[in-house]
């Protein structure tokens, strides 16, 4: 497993967990699919920032050996 903080890792359909910002103090994560990257750099240390198909956004810390998540 990755751990997010490169563009080149994370794909739209990419299986993440993610932590949002109202669960940053906490690092509680959020498991779903990549519908869009929203951050345009390349690295970014805290993790890049994606859109989960479910519609919630926050930064990538765990990416899933290449498994669809299954809800």
């Amino acid at each position: 497993m990755a751990d997010g903080k490169k563009r080149a890792d994370i794909a739209p359909g990419s299986s993440v967990s993610i932590v949002l910002k109202k669960d940053q103090r906490t690092g509680k994560l959020t498991k779903g699919v990549v519908k869009a990257l929203l951050t345009k750099s390349p690295f970014h240390p805290h993790g890049i920032k994606v859109r989960l198909d479910n519609g919630l956004v926050g930064r990538v810390k765990i990416i899933h050996d290449n498994d669809r998540y299954q809800k």
